[in-house]
């Protein structure tokens, strides 16, 4: 039976490879989880609202003028 290919994961900060068993997994370091963190903190992250779909756009505005 042959093994499946091994994953290789990359810390997000510095790109040096971890292990998924690893203790600040899925960070290589606990100085590169805190520097996540504080791009978290200060707000370089951040989480859009989702866009709506044209089509649903215009037929709510549609439906709002036929009123």
């Amino acid at each position: 039976m042959p093994r499946k290919p091994a994953l290789k994961l990359k810390c997000p900060i510095c790109k040096k490879p971890v292990s998924a068993k690893d203790t600040d997994f899925p960070f290589c370091s606990e100085r590169c989880r805190l520097i996540d963190l504080g791009k978290w903190a200060s707000g370089a992250y951040v989480i859009t609202s989702p866009i709506k779909d044209t089509d649903e756009a215009i037929s709510e505005d549609k439906s709002s003028h036929e009123d």
